[in-house]
């Protein structure tokens, strides 16, 4: 009888023993009563009378489900994002909040959702980080009461409906030619000071540009292939036409006096 009576003793005592782990807290309740928080180690929970919830402390990873904004500018875009946070305080997780991962979760998602309804869609593409950090800190106020601190918010995945890719395609292709524009007048433009610098200074060297003409001339006589055309003013030709003129008729005159 008295081996029966400890047998039943020990029973009890290891059915009273509750381990918990250094990265856990138990919350523990006495006839439902919140009572206190257990640390890690081995703790006394009587049965019937007490029970107690253990609250895993490590960060938390909480994928924030992806659905459908409306941007300031009115363009509807699919975004997701994925929410890391940790419990600071085991009691006010448990006591405050019926389902804090569910609750978390859902109140990020609405977060996320008027968030981007505040910004255009060039913010949202440009200033990913800055719209990240403005979840958390809205999301991380709120959770606050309930023992939650949200440590990051990340988006994940932005997409865009297909005439908008397409769209945002052609600003981008346009961006790149004004930019080739500017970039080839640019050059233009410092081709010609350069050229007018270089125009002075054969000018101003006596010889210079008959070398000059000198040396385009053997350079195109490298290649056989090359057609040399000159360009002649009208008014030197007419020049040449009037003095040949002029010279016919002298000889025509002077042939005649010679014939008598």
């Amino acid at each position: 009888m008295g081996f029966t009576i400890a047998v039943i003793v020990i029973v009890l005592v290891i059915g009273c023993i509750k381990i918990v782990q250094e990265y856990e807290r138990g919350v523990k309740f006495t006839l439902g009563r919140y009572v206190g928080v257990m640390g890690p180690g081995v703790n006394l929970v009587v049965p019937v009378f007490q029970a107690f919830q253990k609250v895993d402390m490590r960060v938390k990873t909480a994928d924030v489900p992806g659905q459908e904004c409306v941007t300031k500018d009115n363009i509807s875009v699919h975004v997701d994002a994925v929410m890391y946070y940790r419990i600071t305080d085991a009691a006010k997780a448990i006591l405050e909040v019926e389902s804090y991962q569910y609750a978390t979760s859902r109140f990020a998602l609405t977060t996320m959702r008027n968030v981007v309804g505040q910004v255009e869609l060039d913010q949202l593409l440009s200033q990913r980080e800055q719209i990240s950090t403005q979840i958390r800190e809205i999301v991380d106020q709120h959770t606050e009461p309930w023992g939650i601190k949200v440590e990051m918010v990340e988006l994940k995945d932005i997409s865009l409906p297909e005439e908008m890719k397409r769209v945002i395609a052609r600003q981008a292709e346009a961006e790149r030619e004004r930019r080739a524009v500017i970039i080839r007048s640019e050059g233009e433009r410092i081709a010609a000071d350069n050229l007018v610098i270089a125009a002075k200074a054969l000018s101003g060297a006596g010889g210079a540009l008959h070398l000059r003409t000198l040396t385009t001339l053997n350079d195109l006589a490298s290649d056989q292939s090359n057609t040399v055309i000159f360009a002649v003013p009208v008014e030197i030709l007419r020049a040449f036409s009037r003095f040949g003129a002029g010279g016919d008729g002298a000889d025509a005159d002077g042939g005649g006096g010679l014939t008598m």
